[in-house]
């Protein structure tokens, strides 16, 4: 069974997506090999040719790179991984708050809740 894409958003950023989400959940650790482009297209149930486009964009950001006749790897670059988190967490947060803003919600509200939740999982 394939990955689950939306419509209206090129498959090749959302592969790029899924495979950032993994990098940062640990499936992949830093300088871990990945798994052929053939191997993970038929995991996403992509073109092999989408898979190598999402590939390609992620070893030009350096978060992955290859070696020659070895395969593709995680990078060892525990700051680009830091500053993927960052933009990760500063995307989510921004999209939440803004979500929140339309719905009229003030930020003492906004604050309030997310400290409640974060009492919550202590």
């Amino acid at each position: 069974m394939g990955w689950d894409f939306k419509k209206g958003i090129p498959i090749y950023s959302q592969i790029i997506e899924r495979l950032e989400l993994d990098l940062l959940s640990g499936k992949y650790q830093l300088g871990e090999k990945l798994p052929s482009v053939r191997d993970l297209a038929m995991e996403a149930n992509v073109n092999p040719n989408t898979m190598q486009r999402a590939l390609s964009e992620m070893e030009r950001s350096g978060l992955i790179y290859s070696e020659r006749t070895s395969g593709r790897f995680v990078t060892l670059d525990h700051e680009k991984i830091d500053s993927l988190r960052k933009d990760l967490i500063r995307k989510n947060v921004d999209q939440f708050f803004t979500t929140l803003k339309n719905l009229g919600i003030k930020n003492e509200e906004i604050l309030k809740a997310v400290e409640d939740r974060c009492t919550r999982e202590e």
